[in-house]
């Protein structure tokens, strides 16, 4: 099993953030660190910018430049994984740097217990009506038997009696199954895809079961200058 780090500098509310200083360390730096507590046998950055491929290297951490035109980080990870030897795949997102490696193993496990999975991902309670309501936050809704039934950036399911449950928020870690990953990279934009804007959708669209692995601890991405201080606190302490 191998993690697969993509990183890219562009970034509309954020430029530079791989590289942004994070308690004297480049954020991508405290992301692979992470990965690398995990239980696999490699690491990797996938990246098309001489800076980032300089910085991981710096640090001694493995990089691999890739094409410059990926439509989205999945394409990047994928042209790295026809590299790698592993049956699985983690895509690790590289704005995350207070990640709990657990969760790495926790979200590929199921594809180790049942072969006919292909990809599994993590998602855990919302409690804040602010965040359920707010488009950039992803919410998932499952079955009973833990699989994914719809991903969206409307708050799902609505709640029309007011019951007050909690939903859902996806988080942006993914295992696949080698040989899958290879073929989602190949197959077109589905329609769902592109009105959520939400390539995850893809997989549903063409009939593959996604697996949600429910987690507690919350996901701390880095998409502000303010998230980035608040990051910067937390690794203070």
């Amino acid at each position: 099993m191998a993690v697969i780090i993509p990183a890219r500098y562009g970034s509309s509310r954020l430029p530079g953030k791989p590289l942004l200083d994070l308690a004297g360390k480049p954020m991508i730096r405290h992301v692979y660190e992470r990965a690398m507590q995990a239980q696999v046998s490699s690491v990797w950055v996938a990246t098309d910018d001489a800076r980032i491929h300089a910085a991981v290297h710096s640090f001694g951490g493995q990089v691999m430049m890739t094409a410059t035109n990926h439509p989205s980080g999945t394409d990047r990870v994928a042209e790295v994984a026809r590299s790698l030897k592993a049956e699985i795949i983690v895509n690790v997102q590289g704005d995350e740097p207070l990640l709990d490696p657990q969760l790495i193993n926790r979200v590929a496990e199921p594809l180790c217990q049942d072969p006919t999975l292909v990809m599994a991902t993590a998602a855990h309670p919302i409690y804040d009506q602010n965040e359920a309501n707010d488009p950039n936050v992803v919410k998932v809704v499952c079955n009973r038997q833990g699989n994914a039934l719809y991903f969206s950036r409307s708050p799902i399911p609505f709640d029309r009696d007011t019951t007050h449950h909690p939903l859902l928020r996806h988080l942006g870690l993914y295992a696949y199954r080698a040989s899958f990953l290879q073929k989602l990279a190949t197959l077109p934009p589905t329609i769902l895809e592109q009105r959520e804007r939400l390539e995850q959708l893809r997989v549903l669209e063409e009939g593959y079961t996604i697996r949600v692995i429910v987690t507690d601890q919350a996901a701390i991405g880095v998409d502000t200058p303010a998230d980035a201080e608040r990051v910067r606190g937390l690794l203070a302490r």
